[in-house]
């Protein structure tokens, strides 16, 4: 049975660049899943102008939510044996997706993470830069796995660790709760400098200050109510 490589990219409201991240990412990758997580813009004409897989949420949900159900989609797939987050922004580079899943493949383990602080961050803003300095150290805490990067959306995976990742937190904490995966299931798991870049578009649209404590305070509701 040949393997088959599929992306899923959640999308919120990302119609003026969604196309040309699908068409960068296209040029390495066949399959393409993009969630359009209850947009209200034309990203669904766009995911589907461009070739990709378009599956919706007629609500939004967040980005946890959309990366599940792209995940799930995928899983349908019984080919389908690596998995690959991207985000729909345009912060991430193709390039190094596909060096993931090459390093993801040579060393046999089960996840590897992108890390712009092991790579190269353009233009990120100081106040960024220090809540994920924070965001990292709280999740070294929280999890006991030690990443420099532990809320980048560019991850790869392959298929044991999709089909027990089950991310119940809808919103950007499920990163740390895929963190919280890797100690639950005893995965392995490493790190791969990537780039990040954070364009006018990409820094209008993060998330801000505000929002990250809101985050923060979700995973500590979550844990609490998990014991």
């Amino acid at each position: 049975m040949s393997e088959e490589n599929v992306v899923i990219i959640p999308v919120y409201n990302e119609g003026s660049v969604v196309a040309s991240v699908i068409d960068s990412v296209h040029k390495h990758f066949q399959t393409i899943i993009c969630v359009d997580d209850g947009s209200a813009d034309n990203s669904a004409d766009e995911i589907l102008r461009s070739g990709a897989v378009l599956v919706r949420h007629p609500i939004n949900l967040g980005a946890g939510a959309a990366t599940q159900t792209g995940i799930d989609y995928a899983l349908r797939n019984t080919k389908a044996q690596y998995f690959i987050t991207f985000d729909a922004d345009g912060q991430h580079h193709t390039k190094d997706a596909v060096k993931m899943l090459s390093y993801l493949k040579k060393h046999d383990i089960d996840i590897v993470f992108g890390s712009r602080f092991l790579g190269e961050v353009v233009d990120i803003s100081p106040a960024k830069k220090i809540f994920l300095r924070l965001a990292k150290a709280f999740s070294h805490i929280d999890t006991g796995v030690n990443l420099t990067d532990p809320h980048i959306g560019l991850r790869v995976f392959n298929r044991n660790f999709a089909e027990n990742l089950k991310l119940t937190m809808p919103d950007y904490s499920h990163a740390s709760e895929v963190v919280r995966r890797v100690r639950e299931g005893n995965f392995q798991y490493a790190e791969q400098p990537v780039t990040v870049t954070y364009s006018k578009y990409s820094k209008a649209k993060g998330q801000p200050m505000l929002n990250s404590v809101n985050i923060t305070f979700d995973l500590l509701l979550h844990r609490v109510t998990k014991r």
